[in-house]
């Protein structure tokens, strides 16, 4: 859901691109799943070439981004060695993994790879307040952040299929996870607060 957000809100900066892992080998994967498993909860979404034709299914996931608190990894699911270590992640009932708008991420990811996502939180429908509509990120940063997040249409329906990503892609996929990670933990903590 696109929301109004106030655009005279300072910007969102998001993770650096110093921190961002684009998981591309065996040692990449083994490191990656090091981190991931050692968190309680990751930031977590998928990107998928677009489609533009009527009738045209999509053959996503193309990319699977998990995020720590201070580390982003993006997962090219094409010629991947790191399918393994994203199942293990994904059906692991010990790490809670936190996105918006996660059902069409969760359908494609078992029926292109067969992963059953298990121990999901999808922040957009938590997030609802007095049970309106689902709450998307950019939503989510300007009601806990007080800033706008930023994201291109450009780049979001750019090709993520390409074997080779630009700086450009790798942070709005990264930003995608983290952010959402960075509002669950603030969401928690306000909760704990009221409690």
């Amino acid at each position: 859901m696109t929301t109004s957000v106030d655009s005279s809100l300072p910007l969102y900066e998001g993770i650096r691109l110093a921190d961002v892992r684009l998981v591309q080998s065996a040692a990449d994967a083994a490191a990656a799943l090091v981190a991931l498993m050692a968190a309680d909860v990751v930031g977590f979404d998928t990107e998928s070439k677009p489609t533009f034709a009527k009738g045209e299914v999509s053959t996503g996931p193309h990319l699977i981004q998990l995020a720590t608190d201070d580390k982003a990894y993006l997962f090219p699911v094409t010629g991947s060695p790191a399918l393994d270590v994203l199942r293990v992640i994904l059906e692991s009932p010990q790490v809670l993994k936190v996105g918006f708008g996660l059902r069409d991420d969760l359908r494609r990811l078992q029926t292109k790879l067969g992963i059953s996502s298990v121990y999901i939180l999808d922040l957009a429908i938590a997030l609802r307040q007095e049970k309106r509509a689902d709450v998307g990120a950019k939503t989510a940063v300007a009601r806990f952040f007080g800033q706008r997040l930023q994201k291109s249409k450009k780049t979001s329906t750019t090709n993520w299929s390409k074997p080779h990503l630009t700086e450009r892609q790798m942070q709005y996929a990264a930003n995608d996870a983290h952010v959402a990670l960075r509002v669950y933990r603030l969401w928690r903590q306000e909760d704990n607060h009221l409690a």
